[in-house]
Formats: C-alpha cells, structure tokens, sequence
C-alpha cells in the first residue's frame, strides 16, 4: 500500500491495514475525513458495541474507508468501567498496566528515577521532574492573588485554596473538612486511632510519619536547623523559627485588644484569645474533659493511655511529653542558660526567667473573676478558683482523702508509705519533701533569702514574704465561701474554716 500523509501530519508506518465494515463508538472530528462530502455531520457508528454504550439519537454516517489512526482501547474501558489489571498484593486495579506497574512500587520500594544532583529518587518520572525543578530554581506557575510563585502546578492549586477558602475534602463521620487530601487522612486517624508508625527503638507509635521522624531525633540526637546568628541549633524547624522570632526579632506585632498580651507568633494570639471567649474546641472522647488547647489534650490523654514514650539515657526516667524530658534533664547537667538582666538569678527553662522577671515588674496579669484575685502566673489562679470551686481533683487510691492541689495529694501519699528519705546532717530531722528539708535548714543557718523590696523585712521562706507582701498590697485573695470573711493568708482561712466545722457540729 503507498505509503501517504494525512492533513493532520501523521504518517503510515509501514502498518498493513484491513478494511471492514464494522464500526466503533469513536467521535472523530470530521476536518481529519475530507472524502467525506458533508462535512458538518458528525461521524458516528451504526452499531452498539459490547461496551454497553448505545446511539444517543444523532444522525449516523458510516463509511467502508480506512485511515491512519491507530484507536487505544483505553479510553473505551475507562466509559465501561473495565479494570482489567489487577494488584496480587492489594485489591488495586487499573484500566492500563502502565498504571498497575506505578502502582507496585508502593509494594516493592523500587525507586528507579535518580536525580544526578543529590541522592534524590523517586518512584515515578513524573516526580523526579517536579523535583528537579528545584535545582533550577524555576517558578513557571504564578498566583493570581499574590506574588507566591512555584515550580509545581499541583502545589499552586493548594496554595490557591488559602485565598478562595476551598475545602474540597469531606470527612464522613464528623463535619470535618480539609484544603488537602493529607490531613484529612491524618485527621480521620483520630477516628479510626490508628498509629501505623513505631519507633524501634523504643516501641512509641505515631499517626503521622512526621512525628516519628521528630521523635528519632530523641535517639540520634540530630539537631539538623542551625541558628545563622548565635550557635543554637533545633531538631525541627519550627523550633528554629520559634527561636530566632522570639531571641533575635525582638518583635511582638500580635496583641491583644482585651489585655494587652503580645506575642512575635499570631497563633500564640489565637491560643491566648480562648481564655477570653471560654472556647474550648478540644474534647477527650473517653471523658468529659475539654481544652482550649490541643497540647493540653494531649497531656490530658497521656493520663489515659499511661504512655511515656520520652526516656531519660541517664537514670531511665519517662515522661509523657517532651518538655517534660527537656525540664528533667537538667537534673543531669544542672545547665541554666536563662540569665536575668536585672540580678544574678538564673533559670534552666525560659518560662521560669519569665515568671521571675515578674517580680521585678510587679505585673500580675491573671485576674479572678469572682473576687478579682491577680497571680503573676496562670497555675496560681487555677489553683485559686478552687478555693470558689471546691474542687478536689486529686484522689488518693487508697483512702477517701482528696486534694485541690497535686502537691498536698503527694504529702498525704507519703503517710500512707512512711517514706522519709531526706535527713538533715545536723541534727538528723527526716521529712518526705526536699522542699520540706530546704524549709528546715534555715533553723540552723538562720538565712533569710527573701527580701521585701518596699522595706527592710525579710524571711526564710518563699510563702512568707508572700504573706508579707500582700499587707503592702492590702490583697485578701483568699474567701470563706460560707461567709464574708477574706484574708491574706490561706493557713488564716483554713483556721477560719473550722469555726464553721464546730457551728455545725453543735447544731447537730
């Protein structure tokens, strides 16, 4: 047959034709047919196939001639729902065996795409080219919106999302929706509870791939983010960025219309804004409890799972959260980086320099809003608003006795153990408290560390110059919730107390 060029450019290859009568299910523009006539008719079949598809009422034309197009069968199995290739390892199928073999990479791991400049492979070309891209450093795809720019049209389309508020990605067991298809998958772990990643190490499992990443770092120590302008360096990035915000920046542009808070991290504001408004989205689904804060759930849960995946490589301590670590280790270093400008005081943690600082502003920015109490610091109020309350929420699981505060649930636990590991090497007192030992050392030292700084006094302990401290102030923080009484000292009201205990008593 001679070989001859269509009007579309394409050329016969040496490809024996045969000519039939039957026809198929293919719409093909009738500019690549000029033998025929009437050109504005549409070419059509004049048969239904075993695909299923049926004539939908147009004008048909048929002809016995034959062309130089070559029809796949792939277009009329993806109509007819056909998927004829199918995965031994998983219930995957595909409409082409080009798209099974992308597949069973997943199985096998095979990455056969190198990039040859860096160890960068991947599983599909298609890949290999977007991440190619990031060695030329060329950005083709622009948003209209504003002047974000990337090398990847996919990444454009989620960018976009920001401004237009699209969330296309429906959770089916909750309201949930999501700008990307990952982190609907990562929340609907939170239905299903499942955590596929582990440790080896340790046994700790994660949902998400990037928190076992964040936790082997615990292991190799690996602190990969530098700081460019003093020698700090972090194991994630985040960190780094909260570091060079918060140390260098100097910046706090996110303030609150309500108090006056500021913050260098606009989502510090937002946290903040909950203890405003009493919002609290975060909610157990094994109790009742709720937070304004989803790292407060987390520690939360942790009482329910009793996981403690952070291990201490010195004694074996755990704990259930990294901070947690981070605090304990300074037991073994004794490191206290957070220096105070104003005096010599020292602090292991940021958050201790910033709670003492306090003292020298005299700033108390955690108000009552029962009796108008203010505390220098958020746990102090809380502790506070037990005493409006009544709550008790730490139980002894071996008698009745309940406490308001963890610390005296720890001395009442030490009756019931008889322990009393701390001595004094003067006169061989014994207490179950460090604190308790520390109190006791000034009857022999006769030391008063705690200055008043509107006079002369001074005290050997801590919650003495706060009682002294409050005649200055005139504050009477603590309220008899039987009566009207108030007083600046707590063991005052606990005294006060139990002349309701006897009226009772008598009554009875």
């Amino acid at each position: 047959m001679e070989e001859q060029t269509t009007d579309m450019g394409w050329q016969q290859d040496r490809v024996e034709q045969a000519s039939c009568e039957e026809t198929f299910h293919v719409r093909v523009e009738n500019t690549s047919f000029p033998h025929v006539e009437d050109q504005d008719e549409p070419l059509l079949q004049d048969k239904t196939t075993d695909t299923g598809w049926e004539q939908d009422g147009e004008e048909q034309t048929s002809c016995k001639e034959t062309f130089h197009v070559k029809v796949d069968n792939t277009d009329l199995q993806k109509h007819a729902g056909k998927k004829p290739f199918m995965c031994d390892h998983c219930d995957y199928s595909a409409t082409q065996k080009s798209n099974l073999d992308r597949h069973l990479v997943k199985h096998t791991g095979e990455k056969p795409f190198m990039c040859d400049h860096c160890d960068y492979s991947a599983t599909q070309k298609s890949n290999l080219d977007r991440h190619l891209l990031k060695h030329t450093g060329r950005k083709s795809y622009m948003c209209n919106h504003c002047d974000y720019s990337t090398s990847s049209k996919l990444q454009l389309d989620r960018h976009v999302r920001k401004h237009t508020g699209e969330k296309p990605y429906k959770c089916d067991q909750c309201d949930y929706s999501a700008a990307l298809k990952k982190t609907l998958n990562q929340h609907l772990a939170k239905h299903t509870g499942e955590k596929p990643y582990m440790c080896g190490e340790c046994g700790y499992r994660a949902a998400k791939k990037s928190h076992l990443s964040q936790h082997m770092k615990t292991h190799t120590g690996q602190k990969p983010y530098k700081c460019d302008q003093c020698d700090y360096s972090a194991a994630q990035k985040i960190s780094l960025d909260f570091h060079i915000a918060s140390r260098h920046s100097g910046a706090n542009p996110h303030m609150c219309g309500k108090c006056g808070y500021s913050t260098h991290l606009k989502s510090n504001l937002n946290n903040h804004m909950r203890t405003h408004m009493g919002v609290k989205p975060y909610k157990c689904d094994q109790c009742d409890f709720s937070s304004a804060h989803k790292c407060s759930l987390d520690k939360h849960l942790a009482t329910h799972t009793g996981e403690k995946p952070y291990m201490c490589e010195e004694c074996g301590y755990r704990a259930a959260q990294k901070s947690q670590l981070s605090r304990h280790m300074v037991v073994h270093t004794g490191q206290k980086p957070h220096k105070c400008d104003q005096c010599d005081f020292s602090a292991a943690e940021k958050f201790m320099l910033d709670q003492h600082l306090m003292k020298h502003t005299g700033e108390k920015p955690y108000m009552c809003g029962e009796c108008g109490y203010r505390a220098a610091r958020k746990y102090h109020l809380s502790r506070h608003m037990r005493t409006h309350t009544g709550q008790k929420p730490y139980k002894c699981d071996q008698c009745d006795y309940s406490a308001a505060q963890k610390c005296h649930l720890d001395q009442h636990l030490a009756k019931h153990m008889g322990e009393k590991p701390y001595m004094c090497g003067e006169c061989g007192y014994r207490t179950a408290w460090k604190s308790n030992l520390s109190r006791h050392m000034v009857v022999h030292t006769g030391e008063k560390s705690y200055k008043c700084d509107q006079c002369d006094y001074s005290a050997a302990q801590k919650c003495h110059l706060y009682q002294h401290l409050a005649k200055h102030a005139g504050e009477k923080p603590y309220m008899c919730g039987e009566c009207e009484y108030r007083t600046a000292q707590q063991y005052r009201l606990t005294e006060h107390m139990r002349t309701h205990t006897r009226e009772k008593t008598l009554k009875n």
